[in-house]
């Protein structure tokens, strides 16, 4: 098989499966949907590994496939196209491995659900959406894939449509991102402006020749690249939930919990750093706008991992972490060291997808509970599900050795990003900022993921059966059907809980089936080896030879060789954080268990201010809805109805009628009246005609 025939069914296979399934599966049935949704997912996964070797190890060279025209209006000229690089290959094993492992994952997780074939449809085609925005050659199929992944998370959000609070966080998913896609769109018009191409191959030779270059607007100057990359991240902000965008992440939790896994690990959210590790000819002459990447990163990451410190939702705590991850990526690409930003996004996608699937484990077996103070004690019923979520929480957190470079897969990438912005940092305040900030952040990251741990599995059972019973009628449920999401009736796993999981009549805690567990499995494996695995080739001293040029460095970049230089403080400084936020969570939560719980319910303004996430919503309800519909309000009552209408038509026919009801008074219909007037009219124009005779 020829590397373009490979390379064309890989990123159309899912499509495939989206279609079949989405337009045949009420006639195939279940079953038959997600196996074809799901073979073709492992179909294309196996392809992606394929690929991968075979063009990071040096045996295939760069390519790109052209399959057909897509928009040829004057110059501007696109084509449908499959760009293989290392970068994007990357990207492809991350994508398929997650969304396949997703698919598996939802055969038990799903499986009481009576709308499978149009949700396996809709992770297809997301998965597809995102293959297309990976191997895009150009900006017009990038812009293509970008908003294809948007519209697949409004449909997955949103994919129990009769839930009110499902189908309101999809409609916030979707128009916060259209903010960000605003500034995106105007970044490619920028784009084309200057090199007169949306290609990827045409515009990054010449990205160095606009090097010092203005753009003169309103009698300002502003530098061209900076405002090209300036608008593009702004896309990148509402894709990956940066700060100021970062609003609709944790309400996409109401889609059901493989959907927040297969967002938050390895497909949406990551586009915004992919987007700009891909563009880094353009961000690497473009200082100011890496220094605005720079400090929005490093602040995303502090503002999330606060956040994180309040929340009781499960899975709300890890889509902070995310949020926080994100800002990590975002910040490492801002200094210059892109190849670290991608390396923690490949092995970010393992263990935040462990997590995710976990945490959909534990409410599984928790009959559908998500509030973590309702939990505790849950290792001796979930004991694979907790293992595995040991492993994520220590991959999360960066646990490792630095003297023997030996840990999980965050130690290798998150600690990478710390020593590059150290390094960064000797000559870069903005640089500084982000160090000093990953710290913190490191530890705050390490308290919120072992409190989730230890609120969850460790403790004093908190469950009963009455809230396993009632969960979804109290809206605590996950992933009951749309039916009985709309009717409130029991959920239907605990009335199949007997045949399922052997319990009898027994609502205890139960593990999870072996369609969820093996991609538990699997995952764990990834967050334990893929940062030893793949650092030296990411990151090491072989990474030129890996990334072959499809990351860019300019000449005056050398922090990588700067980062490996670090001092033992530096090397340290991120282990001692992590085991500060560990002693502490264990002190608060398991030494002295119960004074969390009393600590918040004191509702201390530090609680509040966290447990409210520093009240963006309020805010942005106050400025921007009030705001819109006050505005709104202000046309329409006050310019449309009283001045438009009031001075136009309205007014017209006012005066019409009230001259109308005047003269109807005078048609009495009495003679008398008429022959009256007639004589004032007489007599008037007998004076008349005196007053002229006389003149």
């Amino acid at each position: 098989m020829s590397h373009e025939l490979l390379v064309t069914i890989l990123v159309f296979a899912p499509l495939l499966g989206a279609a079949i399934a989405g337009l045949s599966g009420r006639r195939i049935g279940n079953i038959p949907s997600q196996a074809v949704t799901t073979g073709l997912l492992f179909l294309s996964c196996a392809l992606s590994w394929t690929t991968f070797f075979g063009v990071a190890m040096g045996d295939w060279p760069d390519f790109t496939v052209k399959l057909l025209p897509f928009i040829n209006v004057g110059d501007f000229q696109s084509a449908w196209s499959i760009r293989i690089d290392t970068l994007s290959s990357v990207m492809l094993i991350v994508v398929t491995s997650v969304s396949s492992l997703v698919h598996l994952y939802s055969w038990g997780y799903m499986s009481e659900d009576d709308s499978r074939p149009r949700f396996f449809a809709y992770l297809s085609l997301f998965t597809f959406a995102m293959l297309a925005l990976v191997t895009a050659a150009d900006f017009m199929q990038l812009f293509f894939g970008w908003e294809g992944v948007g519209l697949a998370s409004y449909l997955l959000i949103g994919f129990w449509y009769k839930k009110p609070t499902a189908s309101a966080a999809a409609i916030k998913a979707f128009v916060v991102n259209r903010v960000g896609d605003f500034g995106f769109a105007l970044g490619i018009m920028t784009v084309f402006w200057m090199f007169g191409s949306i290609e990827f191959a045409e515009i990054f030779p010449q990205a160095q020749s606009w090097d010092g270059k203005t753009w003169a607007f309103l009698g300002y100057s502003l530098s061209a690249l900076d405002l090209a990359c300036f608008l593009l991240f702004i896309g990148a902000m509402g894709k990956s939930a940066q700060f100021f965008l970062h609003t609709w992440l944790p309400d996409a939790m109401e889609g059901p919990t493989p959907v927040s896994a297969l967002i938050h690990a390895a497909t949406m959210v990551t586009a915004g750093v992919y987007m700009v590790c891909l563009l880094s000819p353009m961000f690497e002459y473009a200082e100011g706008a890496k220094t605005i990447v720079t400090v929005v990163g490093a602040v995303t990451a502090l503002f999330a991992a606060t956040v994180g410190l309040a929340q009781n939702d499960i899975k709300r705590v890890i889509a902070y972490s995310t949020c926080s991850q994100l800002g990590y990526m975002f910040f490492a690409a801002g200094v210059g060291a892109y190849q670290a930003a991608m390396f923690h996004l490949f092995t970010h996608a393992f263990f935040k997808a462990l997590l995710f699937l976990g945490a959909g484990s534990v409410i599984h077996g928790m009959h559908h509970e998500q509030d973590m103070r309702k939990m505790g004690g849950l290792w001796k019923y979930l004991p694979f599900t907790y293992a595995v979520m040991t492993i994520g929480t220590l991959a999360i957190t960066g646990v490792g050795l630095p003297n023997l470079h030996l840990g999980f897969a965050g130690f290798y990438s998150k600690d990478a990003i710390i020593e590059a912005s150290w390094a960064a940092g000797l000559h870069n305040p903005a640089a500084q900022f982000a160090f000093i900030i990953s710290l913190l952040a490191a530890g705050l990251t390490s308290f919120y993921s072992w409190r989730l741990a230890f609120m969850t599995f460790h403790g004093t059972p908190k469950w009963k059966h009455d809230d396993h019973a009632h969960a979804a009628a109290q809206g605590h449920d996950d992933h009951a059907s749309a039916a009985q999401l709309e009717t409130h009736d029991e959920p239907l796993a605990d009335a199949h809980a007997d045949d399922d999981h052997g319990h009898g009549h027994d609502h205890k805690p139960h593990e999870s089936p072996f369609p969820m567990l093996i991609p538990l499995g699997l995952l764990a494996i990834g967050a334990i080896a893929a940062g030893f695995a793949f650092a030296e080739s990411f990151i090491g001293h072989h990474q030129e030879e890996f990334w072959n040029g499809s990351v860019f460095n300019a000449a005056t970049n050398h922090i990588l060789h700067e980062m490996h230089n670090a001092p033992t403080w530096v090397l340290w400084a991120p282990l001692v954080v992590t085991v500060t936020g560990f002693a502490i969570a264990w002190f608060v939560y398991i030494l002295r268990e119960g004074m969390g719980a009393r600590l918040a319910a004191q509702e201390g303004p530090l609680w509040r201010f966290l447990y409210n996430k520093w009240f963006f919503d309020e805010l942005y309800d106050f400025v921007f809805v009030r705001g819109a519909k006050l505005l709104g309000d202000l046309f329409w009552k006050g310019g449309d109805q009283k001045l438009i209408d009031g001075l136009g038509p309205d007014g017209v026919s006012k005066a019409s009628m009230l001259v109308g009801k005047g003269t109807g008074r005078l048609q009495t219909g009495y003679v008398y009246h008429y022959a009256f007037v007639m004589l004032l009219g007489i007599a008037g124009l007998l004076t008349y005609a005196l007053f002229q005779f006389r003149g």
